[in-house]
């Protein structure tokens, strides 16, 4: 596996936490290969950390030795790893039921790619904000996702640690349905990620876990030991780890001064001690201070090297846009004169399409549910909302009254409601990289995702209900036509006609069927 050149830094802390007495968590961190992994073992005490300490041993190794492509090579570490706890579990019976869950992170070049199973997690510091990236493969994680119950219900819910998915309790191989879930992400070098175990998301919000990711200045090592201390002081109900991986020019928005980061070339130690190591490390800093003010600044200057010049930076740096609620048409002036990287925050009120999405930029609802984007006027075949031919755009937290188009382009459709088009409630025509997820898509008058033009988009915990039922033939949940070849997961079809229907193979609707939710009658059917 060759070398990164790329700059991001990562912390990694691994802690028994204060109700267990052995940690069967196992992390780690590898900046120069760029690889980074959070591992849960289950299955009691011995066994629980026999599975953790084979995949974390194991997966490396494994990607190491395999050539190509990222996600292939992370579909056959997770899997060899898997059929590795598999076996021995069945030789050793004092292992028997051994299994762990992990989230696999492979940064390479400028891009992260995820190999997931489990209810680990790995989320995204962008913009001040913290968002979870990977899918919960749980009953009340699925729940969570949907929107069926807030984030505070879905920690403290009894079933909340029972999960549909994991490494080592049956045999698999590396293109098995519902075994890894994978998804590749931009790293961009003023974000961050952080990888943990349930340890500490079942006891830290998302909020809470941000406000100490968002004091991050400069040391990845300071950010993952407060993170352990706060979800001890939560309770500490199980093994906790973390590991957090910044980008280069990724800076907290609320920095405070701190002494120059710490370097690290090889961070795959457990956590021990990182309170008092900070304390010492304060108290050596201090003593360094008085010895420099006693020898006098301009003596020791003479011995500094002379401060470089940087080069005069002629682009402007991304902004955040707040958009004026009393004005309909504002939303549109925004995102007109948005810039790549920038984020539009958007008050409650209705606005007007239609809107057209633009290259990286980020369009967001301060209130989920209550910015509403309206269609002005009625001309045939117009949508409140389209993307076309763009990449990284986001759009988020909306009620969008006239549908959505997404032609040829790569964006982020997240939390939205859909409902009211003339025709289908989200049509994607062509392009790679689009993802609609825990939308609501309702209420269209023909089907509510109609994929065409050999579009690959990755539609997971959507709610796709009621529509085209008004249109004779009745219309699809989701119609696929080929060559289009979509990821559907974990989507809840109720009330439509059929859940999916086009004209891909019977065999190819159920094995999607399998891996979704119907509810009702509707079932998949070809046409």
């Amino acid at each position: 596996m060759s070398r990164t050149t790329t700059q991001w830094r990562a912390g990694l802390a691994s802690d028994v936490g204060r109700q267990r007495t052995s940690n069967e968590d196992r992390a780690l961190a590898d900046e120069a290969n760029g690889v980074f992994l959070v591992v849960d073992g289950m299955g009691g005490h011995a066994a629980g950390e026999k599975a953790a300490q084979i995949a974390v041993e194991t997966i490396p190794q494994e990607l190491e030795r395999l050539r190509g492509e990222t996600e292939p090579r992370i579909r056959q570490a997770i899997t060899t790893a898997n059929n590795e706890i598999f076996n021995l579990a069945r030789e050793r019976p004092e292992l028997t039921g051994m299994a762990c869950v992990l989230t696999l992170a492979v940064a390479h070049g400028d891009k992260l790619t995820v190999g997931h199973v489990g209810d680990s997690r790995l989320y995204l510091a962008w913009t001040g904000r913290l968002r979870k990236l990977t899918s919960d493969h749980s009953p009340v994680g699925e729940k969570e996702d949907r929107g069926d119950l807030t984030e505070e219900e879905a920690m403290h819910d009894p079933r909340r640690n029972v999960v549909f998915r994991d490494v080592g309790s049956r045999p698999h191989a590396p293109a098995d349905d519902e075994f890894i879930e994978t998804r590749s992400y931009p790293f961009r070098p003023d974000a961050a990620f952080l990888l943990c175990t349930d340890g500490l998301s079942d006891v830290l919000t998302s909020a809470e876990m941000n406000a100490v990711v968002q004091r991050y200045d400069g040391d990845p090592q300071r950010v993952v030991d407060e993170l352990v201390d706060a979800a001890n002081e939560a309770g500490g109900k199980d093994n906790i780890s973390a590991v957090f991986v910044a980008g280069p020019e990724f800076v907290g928005t609320e920095v405070r001064p701190s002494m120059e980061a710490r370097s690290r070339h090889s961070i795959t130690r457990m956590r021990r001690g990182g309170r008092w190591k900070r304390v010492l490390g304060a108290c050596l800093w201090m003593l360094i201070g008085i010895v420099l003010g006693a020898a006098g600044w301009t003596q020791v200057e003479k011995y500094l090297p002379a401060p470089s010049v940087a080069p005069a930076v002629t682009a402007e740096p991304p902004v955040v846009v707040r958009v004026n609620a009393s004005d309909p048409r504002a939303l549109r002036t925004a995102i007109v004169s948005a810039r790549p990287g920038d984020v539009i925050e958007v008050p409650k009120g209705a606005f007007l399409g239609p809107l057209e999405l633009k290259d990286g930029v980020s369009v967001v609802s301060e209130a989920p549910g209550e910015s509403v984007i309206r269609l002005e006027g009625v001309a045939p075949g117009a949508v409140a909302v389209a993307a076309r031919n763009i990449n990284g755009a986001r759009l988020s937290g909306f009620r969008i009254e006239g549908g959505l188009l997404i032609q040829g382009a790569a964006v982020d459709i997240v939390d939205d409601d859909i409902t009211g088009a003339n025709d289908c409630g989200v049509h994607i025509e062509g392009g790679a990289g689009t993802t609609l997820r825990a939308n609501f898509i309702h209420e269209n008058a023909g089907c509510g995702v109609l994929i065409e033009g050999g579009a690959s988009p990755r539609l997971t915990g959507n709610r796709i209900a009621r529509n085209g039922t008004e249109k004779r033939p009745v219309r699809a949940g989701v119609e696929i036509y080929l060559p289009s070849l979509p990821a559907l997961l974990n989507n809840m079809f109720e009330g439509n006609g059929p859940a999916i229907a086009g004209d891909i193979p019977p065999q190819t609707i159920a094995k999607l069927l399998r891996a979704n939710i119907v509810i009702g009658t509707g079932q998949g059917a070809s046409r």
